[in-house]
């Protein structure tokens, strides 16, 4: 009896609520005299740190990090051609991976409108363990959702059970597919017109995808 090879593609994608989150921000000033910009960023980064240090005492953080002071200048041109004065700028970024969303929101109440500080994103994240118990789930209902496709298309041309004979990892049995993990923000949290002297703003992360593909070769007889 001739066999059929069927070759078909599982995946599988499922939704895990956010469990980090990576904020990105950075104090900048820009001014005439070099010593009083550095100073500004200076101190504005400095605040930042004594913070940052008191969240991660308390486990609101689980690390964060700082650039030293960057300093540059310029001499920008105005809209007659003519070459200013040299301009100073000075910058510090920092990064923090939230644990505690409550104090996260808290974070951007107060900062969000402090002069000098910009809050430039938040990253959504799964913390490593599981993101590594996510990608074995997803990729074995991506194996299962595989042996489905491979059943019916066996059936529907009156041929019985099938039999894998190979199974890749993405994209080594055709095109390239690959795991994804993707997540989100909204923009306006980080709009100062949603913050003053009212409650902390409300942090909600979308979920973070996680998808799978199996590329799978089957034989039914």
């Amino acid at each position: 009896m001739t066999e059929t090879v069927i070759t078909v593609r599982g995946e599988f994608t499922r939704r895990y609520p956010a469990e980090r989150a990576t904020l990105l921000t950075s104090v900048a000033f820009d001014g005439e005299d070099r010593e009083s910009v550095v100073a500004l960023a200076s101190a504005g980064a400095e605040e930042l740190r004594e913070h940052l240090t008191t969240l991660k005492a308390n486990g609101a953080i689980a690390t964060w990090s700082s650039d030293r002071v960057q300093v540059w200048a310029e001499r920008p041109w105005n809209s007659e051609g003519v070459q200013l004065d040299p301009v100073t700028h000075a910058q510090v970024s920092l990064r923090a991976v939230f644990t505690d969303f409550d104090e996260l929101g808290r974070f951007l109440t107060d900062f969000a409108t402090t002069t000098g500080v910009t809050l430039q994103h938040i990253e959504w994240e799964l913390s490593d363990a599981t993101r590594t118990t996510a990608t074995a789930e997803v990729r074995s209902r991506a194996v299962k959702d595989a042996v489905a496709k491979a059943t019916v298309f066996a059936q529907s041309i009156g041929l019985g059970t099938v039999r894998a004979t190979a199974l890749a990892d993405p994209g080594m049995l055709g095109d390239q597919a690959t795991p994804t993990f993707t997540g989100g923000y909204e923009p306006r949290m980080l709009k100062a017109s949603d913050t003053g002297t009212g409650p902390a703003l409300e942090v909600n992360p979308e979920d973070i995808e996680v998808t799978a593909f199996i590329d799978a070769r089957f034989i039914a007889g």
